[in-house]
């Protein structure tokens, strides 16, 4: 494909979102008004489905499939770099190089990681009820593991952080997604539909129907992706280094 033509499928795709878009745009409520008709049914559709978390109920609810994109557009960055960052006949792997941290930092870093994780854990359980939900507390699990690098050293963090194990664990919750949308196709409904199980008592952890569950293969996803997106980058600055060709 040449480079004009290239550049002509980009131009028609261009006017063709800046013509939605400026259509979609002449029908929003005026700015600073006391109309918000977006939100009004937001809130509506959350609360019959007794889903708290209004924010959760969006993501996982009534614009679930979008969710699902933003995911695998995460999960389609970690198996790039996963591609990109793998070891080459050019590099080896040396030992990581011990190194010295404050006793201070150490204390806080070994102290603060347990208390990260359950923050971590507590955020993508209840973010049907709360602010948070799973990519948040995903994000959160997977920085609290790395407290370990500092409070001990990388050969620590190497011990509890199998990439092998991370990487299916972040196929799983993509999977699990997909599984979960599936079944409302199989149940009679419509792909991601919240009508598998009974939405539940309003304000309590079993609520929200599948709001919870797509929110845990989220943060479960979110969580492995981080690990291993981490570990290959601090693998490449810690443990790689090209080959001595002289």
């Amino acid at each position: 494909m040449s480079r004009r033509l290239r550049m002509w499928i980009l131009a028609v795709g261009c006017f063709g979102f800046a013509a939605m878009f400026g259509a979609a745009c002449l029908r929003l409520p005026g700015f600073g008004g006391d109309s918000h008709p977006y939100g009004d049914r937001a809130v509506r559709a959350a609360l019959a489905h007794r889903t708290a978390n209004v924010i959760s109920a969006v993501n996982f609810d009534q614009r679930a499939f979008d969710t699902l994109g933003e995911e695998t557009i995460l999960f389609a960055a970690v198996l790039g770099t996963v591609v990109l960052l793998r070891q080459t006949r050019e590099e080896r792997q040396v030992p990581p190089t011990p190194a010295h941290v404050a006793l201070p930092v150490r204390l806080y870093a070994l102290i603060l990681l347990p208390i990260a994780l359950v923050v971590g854990l507590y955020v993508v359980a209840h973010g049907q009820l709360s602010p948070g939900g799973g990519f948040q507390g995903g994000v959160v699990v997977a920085t609290a593991l790395h407290l370990l690098y500092i409070g001990a050293d990388y050969r620590a963090l190497e011990r509890i952080r199998p990439v092998g194990m991370y990487e299916v664990g972040d196929a799983v919750g993509e999977a699990t997604y997909l599984v979960l949308g599936l079944a409302g196709l199989i149940a009679g409904s419509s792909f991601l539909a919240n009508a598998l199980i009974p939405y539940g008592t309003f304000n309590t952890l079993a609520s929200g129907g599948s709001v919870p569950l797509l929110n845990m293969a989220v943060g479960m996803e979110v969580a492995c992706a981080g690990v291993v997106l981490l570990a290959r980058f601090l693998d490449q600055a810690v443990e790689i280094e090209e080959e001595d060709t002289k």
